[in-house]
């Protein structure tokens, strides 16, 4: 007997080529805060930041009445935020004026009273003035700072309306539609306002009051 020689295939197999991982945003998704994309801290900034606040804190008080001392200090406050080439702020702002609260400025600039206490801001009405004008100031900074790209714009829309009551909401009016009187006639009020059963009721009634003949 010959035999037969038995030969095995071999199947080649082949790896298959290795898929391209999926590139996932990263932790935050698109949040314009991550890494050095939401501040900016150079060596000695806080030391400036601190100066500033204790330069604020140190000005002796003016008199509240004089609106002559009124600007000088506002041009002061200006003037300390420039040569540290830095943004002036609401809050700044109140605190030169004699160490006051972002509230009272609120209260000062829109006639407003202070809190839930109903106490209006006692200021001459020359002296209030003056500071509008100044806040108002403080206020088209912040508009040249974001259409210049001068400030993070997160960081902007919240000064935006926090100190200066923008909004970015839509509103939507709605009214009743109105109708002339004379556009009802009795019979569309009856059938309105009147149950289906309440003629029927009120029929038999009357049939049962009537004297019998």
């Amino acid at each position: 007997m010959r035999k037969t020689k038995e030969t095995a295939e071999v199947k080649e197999t082949k790896t298959p080529p290795a898929t391209k991982k999926k590139k996932c945003k990263p932790r935050g998704g698109n949040s314009p805060v991550i890494g050095m994309n939401g501040y900016n801290l150079k060596a000695g900034d806080n030391t400036k930041f601190l100066e500033i606040n204790v330069a604020l804190m140190n000005m002796p008080n003016i008199d509240m009445t004089n609106p002559s001392e009124v600007a000088q200090r506002l041009s002061d406050y200006f003037a300390l935020y420039a040569q540290n080439d830095m943004k002036p702020t609401v809050v700044g702002m109140a605190i030169a004026l004699n160490g006051h609260s972002r509230q009272w400025l609120h209260a000062v600039v829109n006639d407003a009273p202070l809190g839930g206490r109903g106490n209006m801001p006692n200021l001459r009405p020359d002296v209030t003035n003056v500071i509008k004008k100044a806040y108002f100031l403080l206020e088209n900074l912040w508009e040249n700072y974001m259409q210049n790209g001068k400030v993070n714009p997160v960081a902007g829309i919240f000064l935006g309306k926090n100190n200066y009551g923008y909004r970015d909401q839509t509103e939507y009016l709605v009214q009743p539609a109105q109708k002339d009187e004379n556009d009802y006639s009795a019979d569309e009020i009856k059938e309105r306002y009147i149950p289906a059963e309440e003629p029927k009721r009120l029929s038999a009634s009357d049939s049962d009051e009537k004297p019998s003949e």
